[in-house]
């Protein structure tokens, strides 16, 4: 009986580390995996801020060229108005006169708008300047961000993988000591399960978060027989397995 007993926890103690294994690689290549998806978030935003960057450096640049259009216009328009006045002095006619004084009025609202247009110009010039900077900044603090990321990803994978490729390592080692048909029975549990947990400590009756029925918690605590928890299939073991497990995966 005591044979027994032993080679049944040696089973339970083989299918735990098994599990606490899987469950280090699994974090390893979720938190891999997370880091990658945040990089590209980041790169994608900071495409848009580029963007929004851009836009307004043309913005300003075209403020620029508009005002110097503007201003060489308001010269322009000017000139012309002292030629027509010199010229409505020298006129022959009503009808000369009259069409010298259109065109005075046409250059004199050519001017008055041209003025307006250059104070919308300023007021738009000092908000586009404001938002730029404030743009250029956050570009700036994204980019950190996205280097900070980079090295962080760099990082973790210099420091994962060693400590995967051990874990594997092990793994493969485990399995050449546990039986066959319960490792088949634990890899094909793992495959169906969402999260990959297929040996699950049970804590204050339950596993998982869910209650046992009293004869299983029974069970289980002796450490003398593999019990399946009929709801999910999964193996609960008493949670000293997975404190012996810590104890002889530690790398």
């Amino acid at each position: 009986m005591s044979d027994q007993r032993s080679s049944t926890e040696q089973i339970l103690q083989q299918l735990t580390n098994l599990q606490f294994i899987d469950s280090r690689i699994d974090e390893i290549i979720q938190l891999r995996g997370d880091l990658p998806e945040e990089i590209l978030d980041i790169e994608t935003e900071i495409s848009r801020s580029k963007a929004r960057v851009n836009k307004l450096e043309e913005e300003v640049q075209s403020l620029a060229a508009e005002k110097a259009n503007l201003t060489l216009q308001i010269q322009t328009s000017g000139e012309k108005v002292s030629r027509y006045e010199d010229q409505q002095l020298s006129v022959r006619n009503n009808r000369e006169y009259d069409a010298l004084t259109k065109e005075i009025e046409a250059q004199k609202q050519i001017d008055k708008d041209s003025r307006a247009r250059l104070e919308e110009i300023a007021v738009r010039e000092v908000e586009a300047a404001d938002e730029l900077e404030k743009q250029r900044e956050a570009l700036e603090v994204i980019t950190k961000k996205y280097e900070d990321k980079q090295q962080n990803l760099e990082k973790v994978i210099e420091d994962t993988q060693q400590e995967e490729k051990q874990l594997l390592e092990k793994r493969k080692e485990l399995e050449k000591a546990v039986d066959e048909r319960y490792l088949r029975n634990y890899n094909r549990l793992r495959q169906g399960l969402a999260n990959g947990i297929a040996v699950v400590a049970m804590r204050d009756g339950a596993a998982l978060g869910m209650s046992l029925p009293p004869q299983s918690q029974v069970e289980v605590s002796r450490r003398n027989k593999v019990v399946v928890d009929e709801n999910t299939g999964r193996i609960v073991v008493d949670a000293s397995f997975f404190e012996q497990a810590a104890k002889e995966v530690k790398l």
